[in-house]
């Protein structure tokens, strides 16, 4: 995936040390929210800008500079939105080629340890860290992937920066599941959803299992701008893929929400294009309403 914009999305080996941060500042639970954010669980694109979150589109990416991290979270929480902190452009973390630099991303995150945003943590504005995107997928990084062992070892770094902030990776529970691993750190993975995965209850129903068997959160998305199954006609980011439809949107979207252990709800990713069309408009509603309606599950499970 890649992100434009303000709100964007921006190896080494498991045996790299893990830098002991300063003192942070006391945190509570993200359990205890309180009423600063809309019910149920997050309904969010990718690429929303803050000025467009709203009743429907409830959440969004958030990427920002250290200085304008505070302001931006103010922001969404006047709006009673909720965001997945991005603290890292992915282009900061490679070397030269293209392969992850844990030690680098450590130091992108380590740019935010002294900006105390603890009050969006325990009143929910922020769903989670969103510390990396496709470690499973080698070409995004160089050919090669990120193992399952690094990105614990980034949710570890995380967790000593800011103990109660529940870290995420968009990654499958069924690829974090398939190694041995314990996850300690790392609270909860990240299924998306095309149409070419098959049926899309069997599809979720089969990454809850495997979530589970690791006491996994798991986040659910759509790639509705690249996901169809061709019915739409409305070409896709790539040759040869379609974005989904209307109907696509609610049946696929039906069945990802009708799991109550889905703690949270994204879609790749806004374009005015694609989301200002009427019908389109109208199975997000749809389908923010049952997000609104859904069971207010935590991603720490």
């Amino acid at each position: 995936m890649a992100l434009g914009a303000l709100l964007i999305l921006m190896g080494c080996g498991a045996t790299d040390t893990v830098d002991a941060p300063p003192d942070a500042p006391a945190e509570h639970s993200p359990e205890l929210a309180s009423a600063a954010v809309a019910s149920g669980i997050v309904f969010a694109s990718y690429n929303l800008q803050l000025s467009q979150l709203n009743s429907i589109h409830t959440g969004t990416i958030l990427a920002s500079t250290p200085a304008g991290l505070l302001g931006a979270l103010k922001t969404v929480k006047e709006k009673r939105g909720r965001v997945l902190l991005r603290l890292h452009g992915d282009g900061k973390v490679r070397n030269a080629d293209g392969t992850f630099n844990l030690n680098l991303w450590k130091s992108q995150v380590a740019r935010f340890r002294n900006v105390n945003f603890a009050s969006y943590i325990n009143d929910g504005t922020i769903v989670g860290h969103f510390i990396f995107d496709e470690p499973h997928f080698p070409s995004r990084w160089g050919g090669k992937i990120v193992p399952q062992s690094t990105v614990e070892a980034m949710a570890q770094y995380s967790k000593q920066l800011w103990p109660t902030l529940i870290t995420i990776t968009s990654a499958p529970p069924s690829w974090l599941a398939s190694v041995g691993l314990t996850y300690t750190h790392l609270d909860a993975g990240w299924a998306i959803y095309y149409s070419k995965m098959g049926n899309a209850s069997t599809f979720i129903s089969n990454q809850v299992a495997k979530a589970k068997l690791k006491k996994l959160g798991l986040v659910t998305s759509l790639n509705v701008l690249d996901g169809g199954n061709g019915s739409s006609g409305f070409a896709g980011n790539y040759p040869n893929k379609f974005a989904m439809s209307a109907s696509e949107l609610r049946s696929y979207g039906t069945a990802l929400l009708a799991q109550s252990y889905v703690c949270a709800f994204a879609m790749w990713k806004y374009t005015s294009d694609y989301y200002g069309r009427a019908d389109i408009q109208s199975a997000m509603r749809d389908l923010s309403g049952k997000a609104r309606n859904h069971a207010a599950t935590s991603c720490r499970q």
